[in-house]
């Protein structure tokens, strides 16, 4: 797993969460020491619709946007890494996405929460599984600061991955890194065990495994694990609610995991984050 980010990309949809992409990536870049970023946007001309084919029929859509985000850019982008604005024309903004990230050795790409902000969003499951390089999504109106960051694990192997990442980020920003389990009961026992029996067998069964889980991860020493009951609601509410409760700046899952009692399995827990009504940046790691 790559855990030096160099090569940032930030897609943009010339909505308002581009303000708060724009200084977040000039954060993050100057707190990772990231040699360059990369602004991109992607113009559907098929959404423009045959309604205004006259009115641009003199205009370079393409050359005017790509003037309009460079002055942005210009104007808004605070950090010392240098920066390019990139302008292209494609049906399939994850295909585009996912090809400038290979053509240009992207380690990192920032996206807009499309949940809590009217635009076009380019988060999805597709994009997610697409990518070859970590994925962070950011609410709008996000503080760029990292002060507190969280991380999401299901005890799979996979998902140690998430806690190398997280801590070069806590070390780089000098922000302490914890971590969050969420068990459920499972369903297929309750007819036949009473709630009295089933729940402290579970508890007790989810406590031994995070701390074998624990030992294996290295730097963990410092890492306080906190075991959060699912109750009635689903993980990634559970999740959401935990992260805006512990005022996360920044929470780290992985993009693949699952075991008995949980799952953060890409097209499951982590796509449905995406989903939620997050309040904090959300980082998944590849």
């Amino acid at each position: 797993m790559i855990t030096e980010i160099k090569n940032i990309l930030v897609a943009l949809d010339l909505s308002e969460i581009d303000d708060t992409l724009i200084s977040y990536a000039a954060f993050l870049s100057d707190v990772l020491q990231a040699d360059k970023v990369y602004f991109v946007h992607n113009i559907k001309k098929y959404e423009i619709g045959e309604l205004f084919e006259d009115e641009l029929a003199d205009i370079n859509i393409e050359e005017s946007i790509g003037e309009e985000l460079n002055e942005k850019v210009a104007s808004d982008f605070k950090g010392k890494a240098e920066w390019e604005v990139l302008i292209s024309n494609d049906s399939y903004t994850e295909s585009l996405i996912a090809y400038i990230v290979n053509k240009y050795a992207i380690h990192l790409t920032l996206v807009g929460s499309k949940n809590r902000v009217k635009g076009t969003g380019v988060v999805s499951g597709k994009l997610l599984r697409m990518l070859r390089c970590h994925i962070l999504s950011i609410p709008r109106e996000t503080v760029p600061k990292i002060e507190h960051i969280r991380v999401g694990t299901d005890f799979s192997s996979a998902s140690r991955r998430s806690f190398s990442m997280a801590q070069v980020v806590g070390k780089a920003a000098s922000a302490p890194v914890s971590a969050v389990h969420v068990y459920n009961v499972p369903l297929q026992f309750a007819p036949y065990l009473p709630k009295e029996t089933l729940v402290p067998v579970v508890e007790k069964h989810t406590a031994e495994k995070g701390k074998k889980f624990m030992k294996k991860v290295p730097g963990s020493e410092n890492i306080p694990l906190e075991i959060v009951p699912g109750r009635s609601s689903s993980i990634p509410e559970t999740l959401t609610e935990y992260g805006k409760k512990k005022q996360t700046d920044l929470f780290f899952v992985s993009d693949k995991g699952g075991n008995t009692f949980s799952s953060l399995l890409v097209g499951s827990v982590t796509e449905e984050l995406f989903n939620e009504d997050m309040h904090f940046p959300l980082w998944v790691c590849k």
